[in-house]
Protein backbone atom coordinates (compact mmCIF):
# COMPACT_ATOMS: atom_id res chain seq x y z
CA UNK A 1 0.00 0.00 0.00
CA UNK A 2 1.17 3.48 -0.86
CA UNK A 3 2.67 5.02 2.27
CA UNK A 4 1.13 8.42 1.49
CA UNK A 5 -2.32 6.85 1.30
CA UNK A 6 -1.76 5.16 4.66
CA UNK A 7 -0.68 8.47 6.20
CA UNK A 8 -3.78 10.19 4.85
CA UNK A 9 -6.02 7.47 6.33
CA UNK A 10 -4.30 7.79 9.72
CA UNK A 11 -4.63 11.56 9.52
CA UNK A 12 -8.36 11.42 8.83
CA UNK A 13 -8.88 8.82 11.55
CA UNK A 14 -7.18 11.16 14.03
CA UNK A 15 -9.26 14.12 12.81
CA UNK A 16 -12.45 12.07 13.05
CA UNK A 17 -11.56 10.95 16.58
CA UNK A 18 -10.89 14.55 17.64
CA UNK A 19 -14.20 15.65 16.16
CA UNK A 20 -16.02 12.89 18.03
CA UNK A 21 -14.33 13.97 21.26
CA UNK A 22 -15.35 17.58 20.68
CA UNK A 23 -18.92 16.60 19.91
CA UNK A 24 -18.97 14.52 23.08
CA UNK A 25 -17.72 17.51 25.10
CA UNK A 26 -20.40 19.77 23.58
CA UNK A 27 -23.13 17.19 24.20
CA UNK A 28 -21.93 16.71 27.78
CA UNK A 29 -21.84 20.48 28.31
CA UNK A 30 -25.35 20.86 26.93
CA UNK A 31 -26.57 18.03 29.13
CA UNK A 32 -25.10 19.73 32.21
CA UNK A 33 -26.58 23.10 31.14
CA UNK A 34 -30.08 21.70 30.66
CA UNK A 35 -29.76 19.73 33.89
CA UNK A 36 -28.86 22.92 35.74
CA UNK A 37 -31.72 24.79 34.07
CA UNK A 38 -34.13 22.05 35.04
CA UNK A 39 -32.79 22.06 38.62
CA UNK A 40 -33.11 25.86 38.80
CA UNK A 41 -36.65 25.69 37.46
CA UNK A 42 -37.48 22.94 39.93
CA UNK A 43 -35.98 25.06 42.70
CA UNK A 44 -38.29 27.96 41.85
CA UNK A 45 -41.30 25.69 41.34
CA UNK A 46 -40.86 24.21 44.82
CA UNK A 47 -39.93 27.52 46.47
CA UNK A 48 -41.05 28.52 48.99
CA UNK A 49 -41.85 25.35 50.90
CA UNK A 50 -41.51 26.88 54.37
CA UNK A 51 -41.91 30.27 56.10
CA UNK A 52 -39.75 33.23 55.03
CA UNK A 53 -37.97 35.33 57.63
CA UNK A 54 -38.07 39.08 56.91
CA UNK A 55 -35.38 40.69 59.06
CA UNK A 56 -35.77 44.23 60.40
CA UNK A 57 -32.38 45.63 61.51
CA UNK A 58 -34.08 48.29 63.67
CA UNK A 59 -36.33 48.25 66.73
CA UNK A 60 -40.11 47.78 66.28
CA UNK A 61 -42.15 50.78 65.17
CA UNK A 62 -39.60 52.35 62.85
CA UNK A 63 -39.99 53.40 59.23
CA UNK A 64 -38.62 50.09 57.94
CA UNK A 65 -41.35 48.12 59.70
CA UNK A 66 -44.08 50.51 58.54
CA UNK A 67 -43.09 49.71 54.95
CA UNK A 68 -42.33 46.02 55.53
CA UNK A 69 -45.66 45.11 57.17
CA UNK A 70 -47.93 45.60 54.15
CA UNK A 71 -45.33 43.95 51.90
CA UNK A 72 -45.05 40.93 54.21
CA UNK A 73 -48.83 40.58 54.46
CA UNK A 74 -49.27 40.48 50.68
CA UNK A 75 -46.28 38.16 50.17
CA UNK A 76 -47.77 35.69 52.63
CA UNK A 77 -50.92 35.55 50.52
CA UNK A 78 -49.24 35.29 47.12
CA UNK A 79 -46.49 32.84 48.13
CA UNK A 80 -48.68 30.66 50.32
CA UNK A 81 -46.21 30.72 53.21
CA UNK A 82 -45.96 32.93 56.32
CA UNK A 83 -43.57 35.88 55.97
CA UNK A 84 -42.45 36.53 59.54
CA UNK A 85 -40.99 39.85 60.70
CA UNK A 86 -37.84 39.17 62.73
CA UNK A 87 -36.19 42.04 64.65
CA UNK A 88 -32.41 42.14 64.87
CA UNK A 89 -31.69 45.76 65.84
CA UNK A 90 -28.45 47.36 66.90
CA UNK A 91 -25.17 48.89 65.76
CA UNK A 92 -26.73 51.04 63.04
CA UNK A 93 -28.31 48.03 61.25
CA UNK A 94 -25.01 46.12 61.04
CA UNK A 95 -26.16 43.30 63.36
CA UNK A 96 -29.04 42.47 61.06
CA UNK A 97 -26.95 42.93 57.93
CA UNK A 98 -24.25 40.60 59.25
CA UNK A 99 -26.91 38.01 60.08
CA UNK A 100 -28.12 38.05 56.47
CA UNK A 101 -24.59 38.00 55.03
CA UNK A 102 -23.96 34.75 56.94
CA UNK A 103 -27.38 33.17 56.25
CA UNK A 104 -27.90 30.30 53.79
CA UNK A 105 -28.41 31.67 50.26
CA UNK A 106 -31.79 30.02 49.77
CA UNK A 107 -34.20 32.98 49.77
CA UNK A 108 -35.80 32.00 53.07
CA UNK A 109 -34.13 34.88 54.91
CA UNK A 110 -34.36 38.39 53.52
CA UNK A 111 -33.79 41.84 54.99
CA UNK A 112 -34.90 45.42 54.51
CA UNK A 113 -31.84 47.67 54.62
CA UNK A 114 -31.96 51.44 54.62
CA UNK A 115 -29.65 54.26 53.60
CA UNK A 116 -27.48 53.40 56.61
CA UNK A 117 -26.37 50.26 54.76
CA UNK A 118 -24.46 52.44 52.27
CA UNK A 119 -23.39 54.91 54.97
CA UNK A 120 -21.84 52.16 57.11
CA UNK A 121 -19.48 51.18 54.32
CA UNK A 122 -17.53 54.38 55.06
CA UNK A 123 -18.56 55.12 58.63
CA UNK A 124 -17.59 51.66 59.91
CA UNK A 125 -14.43 50.54 58.08
CA UNK A 126 -14.15 47.24 60.02
CA UNK A 127 -17.51 45.75 59.11
CA UNK A 128 -17.66 41.92 59.36
CA UNK A 129 -19.12 41.77 55.83
CA UNK A 130 -18.70 43.45 52.45
CA UNK A 131 -21.53 45.87 51.73
CA UNK A 132 -21.69 44.90 48.05
CA UNK A 133 -20.30 41.38 47.64
CA UNK A 134 -22.08 39.69 50.55
CA UNK A 135 -25.64 40.53 49.49
CA UNK A 136 -27.97 39.65 46.64
CA UNK A 137 -30.02 42.70 45.70
CA UNK A 138 -33.74 42.02 45.25
CA UNK A 139 -35.39 45.41 44.80
CA UNK A 140 -35.24 49.06 45.81
CA UNK A 141 -38.72 49.00 47.32
CA UNK A 142 -39.28 52.67 48.07
CA UNK A 143 -37.80 56.01 48.98
CA UNK A 144 -39.01 58.43 51.65
CA UNK A 145 -38.54 62.20 51.80
CA UNK A 146 -37.19 63.79 54.93
CA UNK A 147 -39.33 66.55 56.38
CA UNK A 148 -37.56 69.58 57.83
CA UNK A 149 -39.56 70.10 61.00
CA UNK A 150 -39.57 72.54 63.90
CA UNK A 151 -41.78 72.67 66.96
CA UNK A 152 -45.08 74.39 66.16
CA UNK A 153 -44.19 77.08 68.73
CA UNK A 154 -40.92 77.94 66.96
CA UNK A 155 -40.54 81.35 65.33
CA UNK A 156 -38.87 79.76 62.28
CA UNK A 157 -41.34 79.68 59.40
CA UNK A 158 -39.17 78.78 56.40
CA UNK A 159 -35.81 77.43 55.28
CA UNK A 160 -34.64 80.94 54.46
CA UNK A 161 -35.46 82.08 58.00
CA UNK A 162 -33.60 79.04 59.30
CA UNK A 163 -30.52 79.87 57.22
CA UNK A 164 -30.63 83.56 58.17
CA UNK A 165 -30.86 82.80 61.88
CA UNK A 166 -28.20 80.08 61.77
CA UNK A 167 -25.74 82.34 59.95
CA UNK A 168 -26.30 85.12 62.49
CA UNK A 169 -26.03 82.70 65.45
CA UNK A 170 -23.42 80.02 64.61
CA UNK A 171 -23.86 76.84 66.63
CA UNK A 172 -26.84 78.15 68.60
CA UNK A 173 -29.48 76.05 66.85
CA UNK A 174 -29.59 72.42 68.01
CA UNK A 175 -30.77 69.71 65.66
CA UNK A 176 -31.82 66.25 66.77
CA UNK A 177 -31.14 63.00 64.94
CA UNK A 178 -31.79 59.28 65.30
CA UNK A 179 -28.07 58.78 65.94
CA UNK A 180 -24.62 59.44 64.48
CA UNK A 181 -24.44 58.42 60.83
CA UNK A 182 -28.21 58.15 60.53
CA UNK A 183 -29.77 59.80 57.47
CA UNK A 184 -31.38 62.36 59.80
CA UNK A 185 -27.85 63.32 60.87
CA UNK A 186 -26.00 63.23 57.56
CA UNK A 187 -28.75 65.10 55.70
CA UNK A 188 -28.26 68.04 58.06
CA UNK A 189 -24.48 67.87 57.67
CA UNK A 190 -24.97 68.09 53.93
CA UNK A 191 -27.44 70.95 54.39
CA UNK A 192 -24.94 72.79 56.60
CA UNK A 193 -22.25 72.50 53.93
CA UNK A 194 -24.37 73.80 51.04
CA UNK A 195 -26.16 76.48 53.09
CA UNK A 196 -22.99 77.67 54.81
CA UNK A 197 -24.37 77.41 58.34
CA UNK A 198 -23.27 75.89 61.64
CA UNK A 199 -25.68 74.02 63.91
CA UNK A 200 -25.09 71.72 66.88
CA UNK A 201 -25.84 68.01 66.58
CA UNK A 202 -27.75 66.30 69.41
CA UNK A 203 -27.93 62.56 68.68
CA UNK A 204 -30.56 60.23 70.19
CA UNK A 205 -31.00 56.47 70.22
CA UNK A 206 -33.55 56.28 67.47
CA UNK A 207 -36.13 58.44 65.76
CA UNK A 208 -38.72 58.08 68.56
CA UNK A 209 -36.57 59.73 71.26
CA UNK A 210 -35.50 62.45 68.81
CA UNK A 211 -39.12 63.25 67.96
CA UNK A 212 -39.92 63.36 71.70
CA UNK A 213 -37.02 65.80 72.17
CA UNK A 214 -38.39 68.12 69.49
CA UNK A 215 -41.85 67.91 71.03
CA UNK A 216 -40.29 68.95 74.35
CA UNK A 217 -38.22 71.70 72.64
CA UNK A 218 -34.95 70.13 73.77
CA UNK A 219 -33.81 70.65 70.16
CA UNK A 220 -34.81 73.26 67.61
CA UNK A 221 -35.29 71.20 64.47
CA UNK A 222 -34.96 67.83 62.76
CA UNK A 223 -34.59 66.39 59.30
CA UNK A 224 -36.88 63.47 60.05
CA UNK A 225 -38.23 60.65 57.90
CA UNK A 226 -41.72 61.61 56.84
CA UNK A 227 -43.36 58.45 58.12
CA UNK A 228 -42.01 59.24 61.59
CA UNK A 229 -42.98 62.92 61.79
CA UNK A 230 -46.16 62.94 59.69
CA UNK A 231 -48.54 62.32 62.61
CA UNK A 232 -47.00 65.22 64.55
CA UNK A 233 -47.26 67.51 61.52
CA UNK A 234 -50.88 66.58 60.87
CA UNK A 235 -51.63 66.90 64.59
CA UNK A 236 -50.28 70.45 64.68
CA UNK A 237 -47.37 69.69 67.02
CA UNK A 238 -44.68 70.13 64.34
CA UNK A 239 -44.39 72.66 61.54
CA UNK A 240 -42.91 71.27 58.31
CA UNK A 241 -40.94 74.04 56.61
CA UNK A 242 -39.59 71.95 53.73
CA UNK A 243 -39.12 68.48 52.29
CA UNK A 244 -35.72 67.18 51.24
CA UNK A 245 -36.53 65.72 47.83
CA UNK A 246 -36.51 67.44 44.43
CA UNK A 247 -40.30 67.13 44.17
CA UNK A 248 -42.94 67.96 46.75
CA UNK A 249 -44.50 65.12 48.70
CA UNK A 250 -48.00 64.00 47.78
CA UNK A 251 -48.94 63.84 51.48
CA UNK A 252 -47.63 67.37 52.18
CA UNK A 253 -48.36 69.12 48.87
CA UNK A 254 -48.28 72.62 50.36
CA UNK A 255 -44.82 72.22 51.87
CA UNK A 256 -42.03 73.49 49.57
CA UNK A 257 -38.87 71.59 48.75
CA UNK A 258 -35.46 72.73 49.94
CA UNK A 259 -34.66 73.43 46.29
CA UNK A 260 -37.63 75.78 46.06
CA UNK A 261 -36.45 77.41 49.26
CA UNK A 262 -33.18 78.61 47.73
CA UNK A 263 -30.77 75.66 47.57
CA UNK A 264 -30.77 74.40 43.94
CA UNK A 265 -29.89 70.74 43.45
CA UNK A 266 -30.67 69.67 47.02
CA UNK A 267 -32.25 66.22 46.77
CA UNK A 268 -32.02 63.70 49.60
CA UNK A 269 -34.30 60.84 50.54
CA UNK A 270 -34.14 57.81 52.77
CA UNK A 271 -34.26 54.57 50.78
CA UNK A 272 -35.42 51.05 51.54
CA UNK A 273 -33.88 48.10 49.73
CA UNK A 274 -34.62 44.40 50.13
CA UNK A 275 -31.72 41.95 50.01
CA UNK A 276 -30.86 38.29 50.51
CA UNK A 277 -27.54 36.57 51.12
CA UNK A 278 -24.99 36.58 48.30
CA UNK A 279 -25.30 33.73 45.79
CA UNK A 280 -29.03 33.28 46.31
CA UNK A 281 -30.13 31.54 43.08
CA UNK A 282 -31.11 34.04 40.41
CA UNK A 283 -34.54 32.44 39.76
CA UNK A 284 -35.45 32.87 43.44
CA UNK A 285 -34.21 36.47 43.43
CA UNK A 286 -36.30 37.17 40.34
CA UNK A 287 -39.36 35.55 41.87
CA UNK A 288 -38.97 37.60 45.06
CA UNK A 289 -38.48 40.73 42.97
CA UNK A 290 -41.67 40.11 41.00
CA UNK A 291 -43.72 39.16 44.06
CA UNK A 292 -42.59 42.17 46.12
CA UNK A 293 -43.36 44.60 43.29
CA UNK A 294 -46.75 42.93 42.86
CA UNK A 295 -47.38 43.17 46.62
CA UNK A 296 -46.76 46.93 46.66
CA UNK A 297 -49.20 47.36 43.76
CA UNK A 298 -52.12 45.78 45.63
CA UNK A 299 -54.50 48.74 46.14
CA UNK A 300 -54.82 48.38 49.91
CA UNK A 301 -51.06 48.00 50.43
CA UNK A 302 -50.25 50.77 47.94
CA UNK A 303 -52.64 53.17 49.69
CA UNK A 304 -51.16 52.35 53.08
CA UNK A 305 -47.56 52.76 51.90
CA UNK A 306 -48.08 55.97 49.96
CA UNK A 307 -50.30 57.37 52.70
CA UNK A 308 -47.24 57.45 54.96
CA UNK A 309 -45.24 59.42 52.41
CA UNK A 310 -43.23 56.58 50.83
CA UNK A 311 -42.60 56.77 47.10
CA UNK A 312 -42.82 53.25 45.67
CA UNK A 313 -39.95 52.36 43.31
CA UNK A 314 -39.79 48.60 42.67
CA UNK A 315 -36.45 48.40 40.86
CA UNK A 316 -34.74 45.42 39.27
CA UNK A 317 -31.95 43.66 41.21
CA UNK A 318 -29.35 45.12 38.82
CA UNK A 319 -30.67 48.64 39.34
CA UNK A 320 -30.38 48.24 43.11
CA UNK A 321 -26.79 47.00 42.69
CA UNK A 322 -25.88 50.22 40.88
CA UNK A 323 -27.86 52.39 43.30
CA UNK A 324 -26.06 51.02 46.37
CA UNK A 325 -22.65 51.72 44.84
CA UNK A 326 -23.67 55.29 43.99
CA UNK A 327 -24.99 55.81 47.52
CA UNK A 328 -21.77 54.48 49.06
CA UNK A 329 -19.81 57.06 47.07
CA UNK A 330 -22.26 59.88 47.80
CA UNK A 331 -22.47 59.43 51.57
CA UNK A 332 -18.81 58.55 51.83
CA UNK A 333 -17.99 62.07 50.62
CA UNK A 334 -20.43 63.68 53.08
CA UNK A 335 -18.97 61.67 55.97
CA UNK A 336 -15.38 62.55 55.10
CA UNK A 337 -16.12 66.22 54.44
CA UNK A 338 -18.01 66.58 57.75
CA UNK A 339 -15.53 64.49 59.73
CA UNK A 340 -18.30 62.23 61.05
CA UNK A 341 -17.09 59.45 63.35
CA UNK A 342 -19.02 56.43 64.66
CA UNK A 343 -20.01 56.55 68.32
Amino acid sequence: MNINLCLKKVHWLIVFRIMLQRVAVVVFGLAIFFQQQAAAQSQVTNWPSKPIRFVMPYAPGGSSELLARPIANELSKSLGQPVVIDYKPGAGSTIGADFIAKSPPDGYTIIMLLTAHAVNATLMPNLPYDTVRDFSSITLAATLPLSVVVNAQSNIQSVQELITYARANPGKLNYGSAGPGNTSHLAVEYFKSVAGVDMTHVPYKGSGPAVAALLGREVDLMFDSMSSSLAQIQGGKFRAIAVSTAKRSSVLPNVPTIQESGLPGFDISAWYGIFAAANTPAPIVQKLNAEIIKAMAVPEAKQRIEGLGYQIVGSTPAQLDVYVKLEIARWGKVIKDAGVKPQ
